[in-house]
C-alpha cells in the first residue's frame, strides 16, 4: 500500500513539475498574434481560391496587417469590402480595376476541324500529350473542360467544345489561367470589351485548313482602330489591354472570319445557344 502511494505521489509530482515547466515555456516563448489579422481575414471573402499568391484568405489577411500588403491584393475581394478593410487599418483602399478571364479561342467543334479521336482521361493536359490533342489546331482550345473543372466560382463552361467565360460571374482569380496547358487564357480588364478570339502564329492559309474563324493577320482592325489599340505581331493581331479599342470596331473592321467579336455579341450567342 505505502509502494502506491509513494508512486502516485511522485507521479503526481513529476506532473506539476512538468505542467509548471510548460507554462514557463510557453509564456517565455509565446508570439503575439495581432488581433487585427482575424477582423481582417472576417472581412475577406473566405474563398481560399489562391488567387492573390497566398494559401488561404488567412494568411492573406497575415500578409496586409503584418507586411503591409495591400487591401486590393485579393482579386475575388469586392471594392466594399476592400474599402472597409482599408478603413479599418487606416490606410488607403488604392485603385483596384476589376479582371476578369478570357478564352482566346473560337475554335468549337463547329468551327474547327479534327485530326482524331482523343480517347483518354478527360483533362486537357493528358490529352495534349497525346499527339496535342484532337482538334487540328495546335494552339486552340483542346475542349476538356479542365479550366471549368479548376474555377472555384462557376464562372466557366464547355460548350461545343470549347470553354467560354461568363464575365458576370467571374472573380480574376486565375485559377483556369493555371490549368489552360496552352495559355489560352487571360485575365483583362473587365472594362474591354472586345476581344480576337484566336492564338495561333501560324500563317493565315494554314489557320484557315483547321479552323473556319481564325485572326488571317489582314489588319483591317489595325486601320481602323485608333493608335496603338491593336497590335499586328506577324500572322496574328491582338488587342492591346491597355488601350483598347470599343466594341465599335468590330462593325467598323468588317473582320472577314469573324474572330473579332464584342464582348455584349458574345454573350447574346451564349444566350442563344443556351436556350436551344
Amino acid at each position: 500500500m505505502t509502494t502506491v502511494v509513494l508512486a502516485t505521489l511522485v507521479a503526481a509530482a513529476i506532473g506539476l513539475a512538468l505542467g509548471l515547466l510548460i507554462g514557463v515555456m510557453a509564456k517565455r516563448f509565446a508570439v503575439e498574434i495581432d488581433p487585427r489579422i482575424e477582423e481582417v481575414a472576417g472581412m475577406l471573402p473566405g474563398a481560399n481560391c489562391g488567387g492573390c499568391g497566398y494559401a488561404s484568405c488567412m494568411d492573406m489577411a497575415k500578409s496586409i496587417v503584418c507586411s503591409g500588403n495591400e487591401p486590393g491584393s485579393c482579386p475575388v475581394c469586392p471594392s466594399e469590402s476592400i474599402a472597409k478593410i482599408a478603413s479599418f487599418l487606416g490606410r488607403a483602399a488604392g485603385a483596384k480595376e476589376r479582371q476578369v478571364a478570357v478564352v482566346l479561342c473560337g475554335g468549337s467543334e463547329a468551327k474547327a476541324s479534327r485530326a482524331g479521336r482523343y480517347n483518354g482521361v478527360n483533362d486537357c493536359r493528358s490529352a495534349m500529350l497525346v499527339a496535342g490533342g484532337g482538334k487540328s489546331c495546335k494552339y486552340g482550345c483542346l475542349g476538356y473542360a479542365s479550366c471549368a473543372k479548376a474555377c472555384p466560382f462557376g464562372a466557366i463552361e464547355l460548350r461545343d467544345g470549347l470553354a467560354k467565360v461568363h464575365p458576370e460571374i467571374c472573380v480574376g482569380c486565375g485559377k483556369c489561367v493555371a490549368a489552360c496547358p496552352r495559355k489560352l487564357i487571360k485575365l483583362v480588364p473587365a472594362s474591354v470589351k472586345v476581344h480576337i478570339h484566336c492564338s495561333s502564329p501560324e500563317k493565315g492559309p494554314l489557320k484557315k485548313k483547321s479552323c473556319s474563324v481564325p485572326c488571317i493577320a489582314c489588319r483591317k482592325c489595325v486601320k481602323v482602330a485608333g493608335e496603338g489599340q491593336m497590335v499586328a505581331s506577324g500572322f496574328l493581331v491582338q488587342v492591346n489591354y491597355a488601350n483598347p479599342p470599343g466594341p465599335e470596331i468590330v462593325e467598323k473592321a468588317g473582320c472577314p472570319t469573324g474572330c473579332l467579336v464584342a464582348v455584349e455579341d458574345l454573350k447574346a450567342d451564349s444566350g442563344k445557344e443556351a436556350a436551344a
